[in-house]
C-alpha cells in the first residue's frame, strides 16, 4: 500500500501539521504556549522535519523531500526530472491537508484571537521588512544553504566517514532549526514552496474566524525564491560532483 506518492504526501502533511501547529500554538490567543516566541518556533519546525522525513520514508518515500525545491535541486544535480511532478503535487496537497488540521486542532482558539495577521502567520509566511529584491534574496539563501546541506549530509564522501544515512532525519532537522535560526528573521524562511502556498490555499479556502486576506501580493517570494535557491544548490552540487 506504500508508494513515493504517498510518502511524500503524508510526510508533507505531518511537517506542515507540527510545523504550523507550534506558530499557531505561540500566536494565538488562550494557547498554553502563547507568547513563547521565535525560538519555540525554530524549534517546532526542526522537529516537524524530522518527524517528516521519517514518516516519507515509513510510507514510501525513500527520498522523503517533502519540498518542491528540494526535489528541483536534486533533479537539478542529477540531470534527472521524472520526480518533480509527482512529489509536487503530493508536496502540496499534503501542505494543504495538514494546514487544514491545524485550522482544526485549534479551532476554538481563531475566534479568540483578534488580529488577522495573526492567524495568516500560522499558515504562511509574510517578511519583517516588506521589500520584494531582500525578500527573495532572503529566500533564495535560505533556501541554497537548505538544498546545498542537504546534499553533502547524503553525499558518499560523508557517509563514508559517518553514520549520516541512520541519523539522517535528525540532522535534516538540525539543519532546518540552524536556518531558522540564523536566516529566518527576515521572512520567516519558508524555503518550501509547498509549505508556504498550500496552507495559503487552505487560509483563502478555509472558515476561519475573522481572518483577513492571505497576502497573495507576497506569495510570489516564497515560491519563487526556494525554487531559485534550491536549483543553484542543485547546479553546484553538479558542478563539485558532490552525490
Amino acid at each position: 500500500m506504500t508508494s513515493p506518492f504517498l510518502g511524500e504526501f503524508l510526510g508533507t502533511m505531518i511537517l506542515v501539521l507540527l510545523g504550523d501547529g507550534v506558530v499557531a500554538g505561540v500566536l494565538l490567543k488562550r494557547s498554553k504556549a502563547e507568547g513563547s516566541g521565535w525560538m519555540v518556533i525554530t524549534t517546532g519546525w526542526a522537529f516537524a522535519v524530522m518527524a517528516g522525513v521519517f514518516t516519507a520514508i515509513a510510507c514510501g518515500s525513500s527520498d522523503a523531500h517533502l519540498n518542491p525545491a528540494v526535489t528541483l535541486g536534486f533533479a537539478m544535480r542529477d540531470g534527472n526530472f521524472a520526480k518533480f511532478a509527482p512529489y509536487l503535487g503530493a508536496q502540496m496537497l499534503g501542505a494543504i491537508t495538514g494546514a487544514a488540521l491545524v485550522w482544526l486542532h485549534f479551532y476554538p482558539h481563531w475566534k479568540e484571537t483578534p488580529d488577522p495577521s495573526a492567524k495568516l502567520a500560522c499558515f504562511c509566511n509574510a517578511p519583517a521588512i516588506r521589500r520584494f529584491l531582500p525578500n527573495l534574496v532572503s529566500e533564495i539563501l535560505a533556501t541554497f544553504v537548505l538544498v546545498f546541506v542537504v546534499g553533502a549530509i547524503f553525499s558518499k564522501r560523508v557517509s563514508a566517514t559517518g553514520p549520516a544515512g541512520g541519523l539522517g532525519a535528525y540532522l535534516v532537522g538540525a539543519l532546518v532549526w540552524g536556518v531558522g535560526l540564523s536566516l529566518g528573521g527576515t521572512t520567516g524562511y519558508a524555503i518550501n514552496p509547498a509549505r508556504d502556498l498550500g496552507p495559503r490555499i487552505a487560509h483563502a479556502i478555509l472558515p476561519i474566524s475573522g481572518k483577513g486576506g492571505s497576502d497573495w501580493g507576497y506569495a510570489s517570494i516564497p515560491v519563487v525564491g526556494p525554487l531559485l535557491g534550491g536549483s543553484l544548490a542543485g547546479v553546484l552540487l553538479r558542478v563539485l560532483q558532490i552525490s
